[in-house]
């Protein structure tokens, strides 16, 4: 094993394996020239791990581990080849640096996969966001084109209503027909006078049962409840009439305005 320090200054243990065989045609040079071969060897990949490695950062010598067996052989090959020795493979065997220095690296690993993890999680709740708003936006737009058919629908049905209507009964118009719907709906707003009156009754004599309340704050409440029950079943085209026979002549007469 051989200690050496990479380029961004971390100490590392290299192992190197030489595989080696005495020439037989110099088999004198190898036994009298070298009393210890192996720690000639040795020597010489010392040198060279130590010249190679800290040319590398420390990821780097974990990726390159072939170049430095292959410059290990080549030095080993020329030396060697001289004193008898034929190098046939160099082999780095192992590459281990500190244990705080491994556990560092398992955490910088694990760092980067929990922050890819949030990425992609963050991207994910983004599409769920984003597709959450479409499909209420097309949600909305389908309603919205239902009402209109619907509203269309129900003028369209009105208008064949009155033409038949007034086909029906000699001497009758449209406008006579729209004059009696007219006034069908007066009635109706008398109708609903009178169950106001009543409801009136009723708030008084709940207001009177409740100490510290008025009708003015129970009336508050029945106000608020058809608002948001006229927002739920009814929408926001909703027309109030002043209960006056005036109005309703008025009305008419805007109504005829318009058509003309």
């Amino acid at each position: 094993m051989c200690e050496t320090k990479t380029k961004d200054n971390v100490f590392v243990q290299v192992g190197v394996a030489v595989q080696y065989r005495v020439v037989s045609d110099k088999s004198y040079d190898a036994y009298y020239r070298l009393a210890n071969p192996r720690g000639q060897i040795e020597s010489y990949v010392f040198d060279v791990v130590r010249s190679t490695v800290p040319k590398m950062d420390l990821d780097d010598a974990f990726e390159s581990k072939d170049t430095i067996a292959e410059a290990v052989l080549n030095q080993l090959k020329d030396v060697m080849d001289d004193y008898g020795y034929e190098i046939h493979e160099c082999l780095v065997t192992d590459l281990s640096p500190d244990s705080k220095v491994k556990a560092s690296m398992n955490e910088i690993n694990a760092s980067k996969r929990l922050k890819e993890a949030a990425t992609h999680k963050a991207e994910a709740d983004k599409v769920r966001l984003i597709k959450g708003a479409e499909a209420d936006a097309e949600a909305k737009y389908l309603s919205g084109v239902g009402v209109a058919r619907q509203r269309k629908a129900i003028a369209e049905g009105l208008q064949a209503s009155v033409e038949e209507f007034a086909g029906e009964i000699s001497g009758t118009t449209p406008k006579d027909v729209m004059d009696i719907l007219l006034l069908t709906q007066y009635f109706d707003v008398l109708d609903r006078k009178a169950i106001a009156q009543g409801l009136q009754t009723s708030v008084e004599e709940f207001a009177g049962e409740i100490s510290g309340t008025t009708p003015k704050d129970v009336m508050d409440i029945l106000l608020l409840t058809q608002y948001f029950d006229v927002l739920d079943t009814v929408g926001a085209n909703s027309l109030i009439l002043e209960h006056d026979p005036q109005v309703v002549g008025a009305l008419q007469n805007q109504l005829r305005m318009v058509g003309a």
